[in-house]
């Protein structure tokens, strides 16, 4: 790759990762379905099963997930130097903003126009969430134990006000105990997952 090569693709990652930020209002779990249509849809810098992977570690390491997110994708493409442009670009945006605000917050605190507004796109918001998260069921939950672990993560979260980061270990050790105990269901799971991304 040369250096010309280089500086779009550094100059596309920041664009991608800043129209993230720009368009996305929520932030947090909000911003997943424009970054899986940005990187996986329109770039294909990474395949389905590896954004799901990318949003599971994001979200059980400390910090925001959108964040997490772009530092782990932008080092996947584009190394030490990509994590720092994708980073960039998804914070630069809320920085502006969040500025902008600050300097005109008496203005616009109590702004009949503004909470209409977002009155407005919060059910926007709940709608891009849900999309994203059939879009991702369909591509992690494709047996019996795949919607066993989905029910129960709802119920935990849902009733009970369970933690993410401990949902998210439980289904680790879940997956840890099936590796050591069930080597044919582990290998069964792992031959379906081979067989969607075209390994032979």
């Amino acid at each position: 790759m040369n250096e010309k090569s280089k500086g779009q693709r550094f100059l596309q990652l920041f664009i991608c990762f800043f129209k993230v930020g720009a368009f996305t209002f929520g932030g947090g779990f909000a911003m997943i379905p424009l970054i899986e249509r940005e990187i996986v849809d329109n770039k294909k810098w990474i395949s389905e099963k590896e954004i799901i992977d990318v949003f599971a570690v994001a979200q059980s390491l400390p910090g925001a997930i959108a964040i997490n997110t772009s530092t782990f994708i932008g080092y996947k493409v584009l190394g030490r130097l990509g994590a720092v442009v994708a980073t960039a670009g998804v914070v630069l945006p809320s920085l502006i903003t969040i500025t902008l605000i600050a300097m005109f917050f008496s203005i616009v605190r109590g702004n009949p126009i503004f909470d209409a507004i977002f009155d407005g796109i919060s059910p926007a918001i709940v709608a891009l969430i849900l999309v994203a998260g059939v879009k991702i069921a369909k591509e992690s939950v494709k047996d019996k134990l795949g919607a066993i672990i989905l029910l129960f993560t709802v119920i935990a979260i849902t009733f009970f006000k369970v933690q993410a980061i401990f949902v998210i270990i439980a289904g680790a050790l879940i997956g840890i105990i099936i590796y050591f105990f069930f080597p044919k269901l582990s290998k069964k799971i792992i031959n379906r997952e081979e067989d969607d991304i075209g390994i032979s």
